[in-house]
């Protein structure tokens, strides 16, 4: 019996369809799905240790505990520090903002002396800048809330997901293989493998690497003279997880911090530098050297899918976006019609093609 095939653009379409039903779902159910990807990367992390204490006749439920409790006792201690920061940063706040009014007076000589715009033309601008920054504030408010809310929501729903996952695994890997041919158990087992393994090392190098990030960026603040440097060492880090973005944007709060507080435009200079500095190294040494155990994923999907991320499901998509990215290629390098994606997917750039194309 001859086996029915639809036509190229029938299967194109039918994809196409597909990829935007399962990018409404996950944009929908970003509220469910979101704490399920957190708690599955933390299980993941989590897991040795669990086994580890189960072997040596800790009770499951109890190891499954321990491990949980240990990493939200570590969260919890990172997040006390970065609130002491903020605290402290709260109570200097009239003065900084006392001296970036000095600051604006400064900018507002320095353009009626450089391009003889008069006061009132300026006082205008600013009038209009701020009517507009003031219309858009309620927005920016309610953004806020919402983060806030997403936050508190992580905090309570993920050491949660994260235990059930780590009592259900043996239950959730079995749905796994119930879902596959039995011929494909094989290439299912080592698709698992070889996921958690990329995932934990993956993890651990990021912590690692955020680790050394935060204490050179706070060293470098530090030597500067940067007021608040532990804590803006501490948020560039945290933001360099967000890959090619973050770090411009973890960068920007102590150039803006220079920028009102000393009176020599070499401290923000020593800023910029400094950061570009800790950046080459990142990009050389610490990447290559700590987090090299990652899925080598090239530059142009990396970008791709941090973007698509960030528009799906915010910062957090932007974090998730890489591991999944990297399960994807593991499956597709692993299930022979999806290689030619893994092949995209990936950095290796295959020998050039030379002479006539053949007809196959």
């Amino acid at each position: 019996m001859r086996e029915f095939r639809l036509p190229w653009y029938a299967r194109a379409t039918v994809i196409i369809l597909g990829i935007i039903l399962v990018t409404a779902v996950l944009f929908l159910g970003r509220d469910i799905f979101v704490p399920l990807a957190f708690a599955a990367l933390l299980s993941v992390l989590l897991y040795p240790l669990s086994n580890f204490l189960e072997r040596h006749k800790v009770p499951r439920l109890l190891s499954i505990f321990i491990a949980v409790a240990i990493a939200s006792i570590v969260l919890a201690c990172l997040a006390a520090i970065i609130a002491m920061q903020i605290g402290q940063f709260g109570e200097e706040f009239p003065r900084i903002k006392k001296e970036s009014m000095e600051y604006i007076d400064g900018l507002q000589l320095f353009m009626r002396d450089t391009w003889g715009i008069a006061y009132a033309d300026q006082l205008r601008w600013f009038q209009q800048w701020g009517a507009q920054t003031w219309q858009r504030s309620g927005e920016v408010l309610n953004q806020a809330l919402l983060t806030f809310v997403d936050i508190t929501t992580l905090v309570v729903l993920v050491p949660l997901y994260t235990f059930l996952m780590l009592m259900y695994k043996d239950l959730i890997i079995e749905f796994f293989y119930r879902l596959v041919a039995r011929k494909n158990a094989g290439t299912l087992k080592k698709v698992l493998q070889e996921s958690r393994m990329v995932v934990n090392r993956y993890i651990v190098g990021l912590m690692i690497e955020t680790v050394i990030i935060a204490v050179l960026n706070s060293a470098a603040l530090l030597l500067l003279g940067i007021d608040y440097a532990i804590l803006f060492g501490i948020l560039a880090a945290l933001l360099n997880l967000i890959p090619y973005i973050g770090i411009m944007i973890g960068g920007l709060l102590p150039l803006l911090m220079a920028l009102i507080t000393k009176d020599s435009a070499w401290y923000p200079v020593g800023v910029l530098a400094a950061f570009s500095v800790i950046q080459i190294i990142d990009n050389n040494l610490v990447v290559p050297y700590i987090v090299a155990a990652r899925v080598s994923i090239n530059a142009l999907i990396s970008i791709v899918a941090v973007i698509i991320g960030g528009m799906l499901w915010g910062i957090s998509g932007m974090f998730l976006s890489l591991p999944a990215v990297a399960i994807l290629k593991i499956v597709f390098d692993r299930v022979e019609p999806l290689k030619p994606w893994g092949l995209i997917l990936g950095d290796v750039i295959p020998p050039k093609r030379t002479g006539k194309a053949t007809k196959r």
